[in-house]
């Protein structure tokens, strides 16, 4: 049985890259159908110090470079058949996470890197780390389709080296929905919701000024913020921008129409948010994004959602262009919202929709088709040498 050795950030860490490498471990196990323990190295920060219980997580201090090449030695003595590196530039130290390269250096096994990130038009520094990465790299993955042309043209890669995943999402949970709402007071409200770490350029005031045309129809609508100020943030201007979202409802008459959790919410709460909302919200006026876990979550969910069409909603929801709207324009939010929640066939017609384009995503799915990659991987690594 293919042994994988996983590189990233890893939970008990609070961040998405984190929880998305021990998702995809557990999925993978559980494709192979095994007992075996496959060893994941967390990449943590100076002083990191949290408990966890897992007998193969290795730690790896972020800005300590000499580590790097020492990992990658101890791989190459190591039964691990291939290594799967999930790829953000914060998350490595140096210059745009330019020591992970130290590493790829030295690794002698088959590497699979997932970028989590990808340039339409990449700049330095960036531009030179991802394209020694990807040049490295024997796998490269990536969760929207329209990254890979975007590698191709930047780096000359080869095309048949990349290969697209959806980006892996949990299953509904019967009987989730109606508990959850019920616990929140939510029984009897349409509500909206966006999801993830607070901060300006998420377009969140479009919607709350969107809130009284969408209230006037939609009497019981109610909007939930859900997640805390993003850490940089805070340092730079505390909870400015988040008094100022509060004060805009109030200006516009639609504070009662507006909650904000302002914690940081666990997976399994914030899949129980999700299940709970009508219509989850991605409003965001940048359009370069090229992925998005909380849509992802929400779709594979069967939740409708509305959003802008920055790349990975683009990728996404291409098929359903009625669901991306121009950022800024409250009006046509409003419209959209309006059509959406003030008829319960409309809102179940998009569930049904939603529901056939996430059950690729789940991570049952997701974890057979990376088995089968790295097993070909494995498979391909002589020839792929010799060439």
């Amino acid at each position: 049985m293919t042994k994988i050795a996983y590189i990233g950030t890893y939970v008990p860490q609070k961040c998405g890259i984190a929880t998305y490498t021990h998702h995809l471990r557990q999925s993978v196990r559980a494709a192979k159908g095994w007992t075996g323990i496959d060893p994941v190295i967390a990449i943590t920060p100076a002083g990191w110090a949290e408990e966890h219980t897992d007998p193969a997580l290795q730690t790896l201090e972020k800005e300590d470079r000499d580590a790097y090449r020492k990992l990658a030695e101890r791989l190459n003595a190591s039964d691990a058949a291939v290594v799967s590196l999930q790829h953000e530039f914060g998350i490595f130290g140096g210059e745009a996470g330019s020591y992970i390269l130290d590493f790829i250096e030295h690794l002698e096994k088959p590497l699979a890197v997932t970028f989590h990130t990808v340039f339409e038009e990449p700049q330095e520094p960036y531009r030179s780390i991802q394209r020694q990465i990807a040049e490295r790299s024997d796998l490269i993955l990536i969760m929207n389709r329209q990254a890979g042309a975007y590698l191709e043209r930047s780096f000359h890669i080869p095309r048949d080296k990349i290969k697209f995943v959806p980006h892996g999402t949990p299953e509904p949970a019967p009987g989730k929905r109606e508990v959850f709402r019920e616990a929140h007071g939510w029984d009897g409200r349409k509500v909206l919701m966006t999801f993830g770490l607070l901060s300006r350029g998420k377009g969140l005031e479009t919607i709350i000024r969107a809130l009284p045309e969408v209230a006037k129809e939609i009497p019981d609508v109610l909007y939930a913020i859900v997640g805390q100020t993003h850490p940089e943030v805070r340092k730079h201007e505390g909870e400015a921008y988040r008094e100022e979202l509060k004060e805009l409802a109030q200006q516009l008459g639609v504070e009662n129409h507006v909650v904000m959790v302002d914690r940081y919410v666990e997976e399994d709460e914030l899949v129980g948010y999700l299940s709970a909302c009508d219509l989850y919200l991605t409003p965001y006026p940048g359009m370069q994004q090229i992925t998005s876990g909380t849509l992802a979550y929400a779709v594979g969910l069967g939740r409708p959602v509305l959003s802008t069409p920055y790349a990975y909603a683009k990728d996404l929801l291409g098929s359903h262009p009625y669901l991306l709207l121009p950022p800024g324009e409250h009006q046509v939010w409003a419209s959209r919202m309006i059509s959406i929640l003030s008829d319960d066939h409309v809102l179940s017609r998009w569930e049904d929709k939603m529901a056939k384009i996430g059950e690729s995503m789940h991570w049952s799915k997701s974890g057979a088709l990376h088995l089968r990659l790295f097993g070909q991987l494995v498979r391909d690594y002589p020839v792929l040498q010799a060439n």
